[in-house]
């Protein structure tokens, strides 16, 4: 015999809820089919900047000092550039930024995690029976037994409008560390540039003072012999001593610039030992030829700011998505014998938007968005700036360089040689010999300054038409 099933059905509206119960009277054991949800996909893993070493070293915080500066070897540019990718503390917290969006992105690709919620009433507290019969015992006592689940459902494109921002957020995220990476090449190159000058400065600063010195030597012969005056000779010497007292201060300049570039390379304790690989001249011969297309669309800083942009619209459509008003669908299972002893219930609730319509979030949001707008348009004239000064400066530093090289250095130590000779010979006063001297040297120090001008303004000039590709905001 087929068991008797009785059908009740019950709609309500109270308040801000939509209740609807089916009653089921079985004769035997009554089954209830459980209520499922499908649970979401998983997302792939997270993303991770796999083919940079700065994740490797901000996941495992190794901050060790380097072999190479711990045995004191010499430190070539490239050498030192890798050093900071690796492990600069403004580029390992450029890349936790990146871990942090990535964080992001899984959370905007999860789906809210149901409730749970179970009530036993009708608890007789009076000494009443509360037998059935059933029986006496806990299920078959006249106890309202409920257990139920609660599962939120976003509508209106909420999260779509979130996923979107997440993944904006990303490309925000990983832009800004390719523009850190870019900055950081550009600070290291000035750093080491600017230390291997100082210590060009302070090798001509050396040889001056040397010069001077063989010139106070050959002084004493003429001393003894009656050409010169005992002054004469205490003027080169004390020239001499000026120059080495310059020497000093230069050597000073540069223990400082290394460690300024030490800093740069994230050594925990920079002292300035750090040994340069390359002079001047050796950066100079390696210096890659300047091209300069003056496209900026796919610099890290544009493509940063251009990001933004489309996390800011993501964000604004997603308040004005919060204006309708999210449903959330109920599903519950009712035991109450002997009346009710197995039943179940639908339903649904959503909140009513009567007072708040979300219009201070939406306002905000478009607030966002219009900083977000001029900050893109300022960013994208600011590098199309960056590139134009880049390129003067180019070539106002190759120009002085070549004309440091081709006319005025070659000059300088041409009449220095001539005037030393002649002073010798007793053909030049010492006046002569001491401001040729000082011309010299000044030549030579701002010989060195165009050299490095030159290879700073390539290096600038480079950093500034930087471009990423777009596969690696992908990544």
């Amino acid at each position: 015999m087929r068991p008797t099933r009785k059908f009740d059905f019950k709609i309500g509206l109270s308040g801000v809820a939509f209740f609807m119960t089916a009653t089921f009277l079985v004769a035997a054991q009554g089954a209830v089919s459980p209520f499922a949800l499908a649970e979401p996909s998983s997302l792939e893993g997270a993303v991770t900047l796999a083919a940079s070493p700065v994740s490797d070293i901000a996941a495992s915080g190794d901050v060790r000092t380097p072999p190479a500066i711990a045995a004191l070897k010499p430190l070539t540019l490239v050498q030192a550039r890798q050093m900071a990718f690796e492990r600069n503390w403004d580029l390992l917290a450029a890349a936790a930024g990146v871990d942090a969006a990535t964080a992001q992105k899984i959370v905007a690709h999860e789906f809210p995690n149901p409730s749970l919620a179970m009530s036993t009433t009708k608890i007789n507290v009076d000494g009443t029976p509360s037998s059935t019969p059933a029986g006496n015992g806990f299920w078959d006592r006249s106890y309202d037994t409920i257990f139920a689940i609660n599962q939120l459902f976003e509508i209106g494109g909420k999260r779509r409008s979130r996923q979107i921002s997440a993944q904006a957020g990303y490309e925000v995220a990983k832009a800004q560390f390719l523009d850190a990476k870019r900055t950081l090449e550009l600070a290291v190159t000035k750093a080491y540039v600017g230390a291997s000058q100082a210590e060009e400065n302070v090798q001509v600063l050396k040889q001056s003072a040397a010069t001077l010195r063989q010139e106070a030597q050959l002084a004493e012969v003429r001393l003894r012999a009656g050409e010169i005056s005992s002054s004469d000779k205490s003027q080169i010497e004390i020239a001499a001593e000026r120059f080495e007292l310059d020497a000093q201060t230069a050597q000073s300049s540069a223990n400082q610039s290394r460690v300024a570039l030490e800093v740069l390379l994230g050594l925990p304790h920079p002292d300035g030992k750090v040994v340069l690989g390359d002079g001047l001249t050796n950066l100079l011969a390696e210096l890659p030829p300047a091209i300069s297309n003056g496209a900026v669309v796919w610099r890290p800083d544009v493509v940063a700011a251009e990001a933004a942009l489309r996390k800011s619209s993501a964000d604004l459509r997603l308040q004005k998505a919060n204006r309708i008003p999210d449903p959330t669908v109920l599903a519950q299972y009712e035991h109450e014998p002997p009346d009710n002893p197995n039943s179940i219930g639908l339903g649904v609730s959503f909140p009513l938007p009567l007072w708040n319509h979300n219009h201070g979030n939406i306002l905000a949001a478009e607030a966002v968005r219009e900083q977000a707008q001029i900050a893109f348009e300022k960013t994208k004239a600011q590098a199309l700036a960056d590139v134009a000064t880049a390129g003067l400066s180019y070539q106002d530093a190759a120009r002085r360089w070549r004309q440091y090289r081709d006319s005025i250095r070659p000059k300088s130590e041409e009449i220095r040689k001539t005037i030393a000779y002649a002073y010798q010979k007793g053909g030049a006063s010492l006046l002569d010999l001491l401001s040729t001297q000082r011309n010299d040297n000044d030549v030579r120090l701002a010989a060195a300054q165009a050299q490095s001008d030159l290879i700073v303004a390539a290096a600038a000039l480079q950093a500034a038409t930087t471009e990423i590709k777009p596969s690696q905001l992908k990544k």
